[in-house]
């Protein structure tokens, strides 16, 4: 499951008294290409990994290239819980073909290091009591489902020697150390919907910069499957385009999960198709749980339950009366 057994986590988030952002099954960012805004927990240490084939045909300048992709991202929720680094590692090797060379091409494609932030939970010391006199309230749109929990990512990308699979000219290299920040925004639609939205300035300072978005949205079918649908863009000097993906996850156990995907762009230079599968894992042994604190609210959300509580002994009383 993109954020695996989305129900019983939302479940948990329900309570006044929470333990911040740790939950009793893994939320993997998998098998999407987005970032969720929570971290994995204070001590938490979670590997994401992936197997993808790749094929890529350019119908102008008549070559293909086929192969696979590793993946290897490791996130560990640091300091506090609201904190977690993360490192992003991709390897390509593949075999690229046109009608005046054959080679094979291999090398580190992505390898990212950065950190993410939790700057905003809607859902921390929020409690949503049902109304026991009233089945329409307990089932109306809540607008507290429009705030997103947003959180911020900052890293840097390094280059180690010649990435063959950057679509720039031979004669331009990508530097050695390069910038990379991103807002993250994640809503909860429900007890079964989750949309995620990544902006990301990448590689900031160089030629290859370009400004990136990425929408996952995902649904929990039940505790232990989930699919997705995602669409990620791509504008840059040297590469633009756009891909939506598909896919669905397994959740083996509390600390494991399975995923498959299905990923297509939408031009033809290059025409690009991806098969992936993946699995994710967390070692929580070492979790350091961290309570947090009741908070009454707001003097608004003081006034509104008051006057909830003044209008339920009224209907009592009217009730008792009769």
């Amino acid at each position: 499951m993109k954020y695996s057994k989305l129900i019983a986590f939302l479940f948990l988030l329900s309570y006044q008294v929470q333990f911040a952002q740790f939950t009793d099954e893994i939320n993997s960012n998998r098998p999407g290409r987005s970032m969720m805004a929570f971290s994995v927990g204070k001590k938490i240490i979670q590997a994401e990994t992936g197997f993808t084939y790749v094929s890529e045909n350019h119908n102008n300048l008549n070559y293909s290239a086929k192969g696979f992709i590793g993946e290897l991202g490791v996130r560990y929720g640091v300091w506090k819980e609201e904190l977690e680094a993360i490192l992003e590692v991709q390897y390509q090797n593949d075999k690229f073909s046109s009608s005046y060379l054959n080679e094979n091409r291999s090398g580190i494609k992505q390898l990212t290091l950065g950190a993410k932030y939790l700057v905003y939970d809607p859902f921390k010391n929020y409690e949503e009591k049902p109304n026991l006199y009233s089945w329409k309230a307990n089932h109306s749109f809540k607008w507290r489902q429009l705030y997103p929990a947003v959180a911020v990512y900052a890293g840097a990308n390094f280059s180690l020697g010649k990435n063959p699979f950057n679509y720039a000219p031979s004669n331009i290299e990508e530097p050695s150390f390069s910038p990379k920040v991103s807002v993250i925004a994640q809503n909860h639609f429900g007890s079964r919907w989750v949309l995620v939205t990544n902006i990301t300035y990448d590689k900031i300072t160089s030629d290859f910069k370009s400004l990136n978005y990425v929408l996952t949205l995902t649904r929990g079918f039940n505790a232990e499957w989930s699919g997705f649908i995602e669409n990620q863009g791509y504008s840059g000097d040297y590469y633009s385009d756009g891909i939506v993906r598909a896919g669905a996850a397994y959740l083996i156990g509390k600390d494991m999960q399975v995923d498959a995907s299905l990923g297509k762009n939408f031009k033809g230079t290059p025409e690009i198709l991806t098969v992936g599968v993946g699995f994710s894992w967390r070692f929580s042994a070492t979790y350091e749980e961290v309570k947090l604190e009741k908070d009454n609210g707001s003097k608004m959300d003081k006034k509104m339950k008051k006057k909830g509580e003044k209008e339920a002994k009224k209907r009592k009383d009217a009730v008792d009366l009769e």
